[in-house]
C-alpha cells in the first residue's frame, strides 16, 4: 500500500491507495480520537501496516496536514452559516 493523491478523490488529499480513507481520518482517530492503531485498523477494515504508513505520512508532512485541517474548519463554518441550524435561527 502507499498514499496518494488524486484530484478526483476526496478532493486530492492524502488517501490509502485504492481507498477512499484520507490521512487525516486515520490520524483523527488516532491523535484526536484516542484510538490504538490496533483499533482504528479495526474500524476502518484496513491492515495494521495501512494505518502505520498513513500515521507516518501524517507526522511527516505537519504542514500539509495543517493546511488539510485549516480547509476542513472552513468548510464546517461555511456549512453551519449555509444551513439552517438552530444557532442561525436565533440570531
Amino acid at each position: 500500500m502507499t498514499i496518494v493523491e488524486t484530484e478526483d478523490t476526496l478532493g486530492g488529499e492524502p488517501r490509502l491507495e485504492g481507498r477512499r480513507i484520507s490521512v487525516m481520518q486515520v490520524a483523527e482517530m488516532y491523535v484526536d480520537g484516542g484510538m490504538s492503531p490496533e483499533t482504528v485498523a479495526d474500524q476502518l477494515d484496513v491492515g495494521l501496516d495501512e494505518v502505520h504508513e498513513a500515521l507516518a505520512y501524517y507526522f511527516k508532512h505537519p504542514d500539509e496536514m495543517d493546511e488539510i485541517r485549516r480547509k476542513h474548519r472552513e468548510l464546517e463554518e461555511e456549512l453551519k452559516e449555509n444551513s439552517g441550524s438552530p444557532e442561525r435561527a436565533e440570531r
